[in-house]
């Protein structure tokens, strides 16, 4: 006949598998942790030792930049001469003062959002290059 293992033989056996799995696990990710992080601190970045005539992360960052930029511009303007011409229509041939009152203030902020778009290209393509690497420069 098997002896059988007591309440409290059970109790200490299930805490000793609670622990060493708690631990096992723990020093598992501890492990693969050090190994990833050893491998991405390890590996060089070849970003900053580009040859001249080859494309760095900079340049393609510039270069997306700039379509993106050039897209919002192309959608921006063509949004702004539709909705400017549906408050001229109103602001014409609507017999209502509020509603042409509306169509003014709806133009005016229609004009300005589009002026500050168009002036922060402006900026970017004919004043930052001014201040090249910190400094002035007449360019």
């Amino acid at each position: 006949m098997k002896k059988q293992k007591s309440n409290l033989q059970t109790q200490v056996l299930r805490w000793r598998w609670k622990f060493y799995s708690i631990v096992h696990s723990k020093t598992f990710c501890i492990i693969f942790m050090a190994a990833i992080f050893t491998i991405i601190l390890a590996t060089p970045a070849f970003a900053s030792t580009a040859t001249p005539g080859t494309e760095t992360v900079w340049t393609k960052a510039r270069a997306i930049m700039q379509d993106v930029y050039n897209q919002i511009i192309l959608i921006s303007t063509i949004a702004a001469v539709v909705t400017a011409a549906v408050a001229l229509l109103l602001m014409n041939f609507s017999k209502n003062s509020r509603t042409v009152d509306e169509s003014r203030s709806w133009l005016k902020r229609i004009v300005i959002s589009w002026a500050i778009l168009n002036g922060l290209g402006f900026i970017m393509a004919y004043i930052t290059p001014f201040f090249a690497g910190g400094t002035w420069s007449d360019s």
